[in-house]
């Protein structure tokens, strides 16, 4: 006697009829991971720029979702503090002064690589970079290589001791933010921003003092929106050779791990209206950090650097009397 077997009728779809009712249920039963890998994309963005107001336990499921599926959550490398490092840096979130240049949002958040991924909360960060043509505070006469008009023509009434550097102290979820302007570049460097990240110390006078510091690096930027940034003003005053991520001494191409931020435009078809940049910085908060990591060297442009610091100036800053080998190159 044959076998017979029932087999279940399916629905015919033609061309036209379409089934467009799809419920929350079967659409996580159809896409599976896809959906899953679409939540973590969607968390990772809200972690970057999410209001600082998120709740403490909000913003840590977030962070470790983050960190688990891109990677983030790494010690990050240590490089040199490069010689335009200042103590008595002020504790504020907007350091520009009135620096001319494209706005830049930074947010950075601190985690614990040692401890699951949690977030550093009372870490304070503290950043300095170059204005648009390449000059740091404090060192304002030092040259930037190719050709650049006075730091003390872009009218500005910044302090030249102070501007384009701050503090500021990680809330419960380990996130700091500064409002300042994209940076300019200086020969043989490609643009960035230096940093440290320290603990154990408070806010006294205006500034951050004692406790250690656990983390020197530098951020980077991508070529392309480098190159976009230059071409508008003020940034497109200074002319030369500009040194792209490839062929920079301190970056080593390790991505986000070697300091890259993820940057968003304000507006899409609109440079000059500013990026958001964001990147989650993956530290031990029980080592301390000398300041003389990796990176740095080179020859600097002729004739630089020749700015004279300040008092208080770390003793491998340049100076009127720098020979040639003291490079201002990191």
């Amino acid at each position: 006697m044959p076998l017979t077997v029932a087999l279940p009728s399916f629905p015919i779809m033609t061309r036209s009829h379409k089934d467009t009712s799809v419920t929350r249920r079967r659409a996580l039963a159809v896409t599976g991971g896809t959906v899953a890998a679409g939540g973590l994309a969607v968390a990772g963005y809200q972690s970057a720029f999410a209001d600082e107001t998120t709740t403490a336990t909000d913003a840590e499921a977030t962070a470790s979702a983050t960190s688990t599926s891109s990677g983030q959550c790494v010690l990050m490398s240590s490089v040199t503090e490069g010689p335009y490092y200042l103590d008595g840096a002020l504790v504020r979130k907007d350091i520009t002064e009135g620096k001319g240049g494209v706005p830049l949002t930074l947010r950075i958040t601190v985690q614990d690589t040692t401890d699951s991924c949690d977030p550093v909360a009372g870490a304070a960060v503290e950043i300095w970079h170059c204005d648009a043509w390449g000059y740091y505070s404090g060192y304002t006469t030092a040259n930037p290589g190719g050709s650049a008009p006075a730091e003390s023509e872009d009218g500005s009434t910044a302090n030249d001791q102070t501007y384009l550097r701050g503090y500021q102290v990680a809330n419960a979820n380990g996130v700091v933010k500064f409002e300042t302007i994209f940076p300019g570049w200086y020969t043989p460097r490609t643009t960035h921003i230096h940093l440290k990240v320290h603990t154990g110390g408070e806010k006294a006078d205006g500034t951050y003092e004692g406790g250690k510091v656990n983390f020197t690096g530098q951020l980077f930027f991508d070529d392309d929106i480098a190159a976009e940034v230059q071409a508008l003003e003020p940034y497109s005053k200074h002319t030369g050779s500009y040194t792209k991520l490839a062929d920079d001494m301190v970056y080593d191409g390790g991505g986000t791990s070697s300091g890259l931020l993820t940057l968003k435009p304000v507006h899409k078809k609109d440079p000059s209206k500013g990026f958001k940049g964001s990147i989650i910085l993956g530290i031990d908060p029980d080592a301390e950090s000398t300041g003389a990591g990796s990176g740095g060297g080179g020859t600097p442009p002729s004739g630089a650097p020749t700015g004279t610091p300040p008092s208080g100036a770390p003793s491998d800053a340049p100076s009127d009397s720098a020979s040639p080998s003291a490079s201002a190159s990191s």
